[in-house]
């Protein structure tokens, strides 16, 4: 049995990072979506029997949570294009690795939708009666993708993604800081999966929490196709495009902030003067040797 895996794991196993990184990156945004999205047709499609807002919450929390320890260790575990692009700006991710990041992670969302829709299919038809629309009473499209509340205007809405997604990058900073208090090693996922819960009950008012460009564009898409129709891209005032721009540019501020506040006044360790007295005093011993031993061989 053991021969067996090393034999497969030789014949199977990739070498190239990137590749590995890019399906890392598309299984954690998958399994993102196939907790958060189905804790929210589990609600709706049960019609509130077998779930309420916490639940959602909940499972968003542990889907992403999850998410991040299927994919940490290999890419990082971003799950979202505003949390790859902000490693960019800082430094931390090398800017040809962020089209093949967002790439895994549209395409992990597409994939995960496609298996919630599965899993739900008979429910689906029986809730709607086989008439899937966008608004209105029975509407299921918000199962997949954010749509606005009445009160909110394009403004507000494109203020409240930025607000949102900078404080998930933000928190994403400080939890993976090791120069600050931080997360204890492992732990990391899950001070992720609570900020995703803070944010969720305290943002979620006015259009959900998409803050992932990934989360919202790609099963929004998926339902275009699905039967929806592209009514997903026109309702609310078109308003697909503002949960893909407003988390990225909050991922930009998130991180600016953090580093102006935070990282960039850390202190430098003193090892580099350490190490500059050691190598004199090394060169001072050294050269007394070198010295002795000279004086030695001519006095002989």
């Amino acid at each position: 049995m053991e021969g067996n895996k090393r034999t497969m794991r030789e014949r199977c196993a990739l070498r190239k990072d990137i590749i590995k990184e890019f399906l890392a990156e598309f299984l954690g945004t998958f399994i993102l979506i196939l907790f958060g999205c189905g804790s929210v047709a589990q609600t709706v499609l049960s019609r509130g029997a077998l779930g309420e807002p916490l639940t959602i919450h909940i499972g968003f929390t542990l889907g992403v949570m999850l998410a991040v320890y299927v994919a940490g260790g290999v890419s990082g575990g971003h799950v979202n294009p505003a949390v790859s692009l902000a490693m960019v700006v800082l430094g931390k991710l090398p800017i040809r690795k962020f089209p093949v990041y967002v790439a895994a992670q549209f395409l992990g969302a597409f994939a995960g939708s496609c298996a919630v829709f599965g899993l739900y299919y008979d429910a689906f038809m029986d809730y709607t009666g086989g008439v899937l629309i966008v608004t209105g009473e029975n509407a299921t499209a918000n199962i997949f993708a954010s749509y606005p509340a009445k009160h909110l205007s394009v403004l507000n809405g494109f203020v409240d993604q930025v607000i949102g997604a900078a404080a998930l990058i933000l928190c994403i900073l400080a939890i993976t800081d090791k120069k600050n208090i931080g997360a204890p090693k492992g732990m990391e996922p899950l001070a992720v999966g609570l900020t995703i819960l803070a944010i969720g009950v305290s943002m979620g008012l006015n259009c959900g929490y998409p803050i992932n460009p990934a989360r919202d564009l790609a099963p929004r898409l998926f339902t275009a196709v699905a039967g929806w129709g592209f009514e997903v891209f026109s309702a609310g005032n078109c308003w697909f495009w503002i949960p893909v721009a407003g988390p990225l540019v909050g991922g930009v501020v998130g991180a600016t902030i953090y580093f102006l506040l935070i990282e960039l006044h850390h202190s430098e360790p003193q090892r580099h003067a350490q190490d500059d007295n050691n190598v004199k005093e090394k060169y001072e011993i050294d050269g007394n040797n070198v010295k002795d031993k000279y004086e030695i061989v001519t006095m002989s």
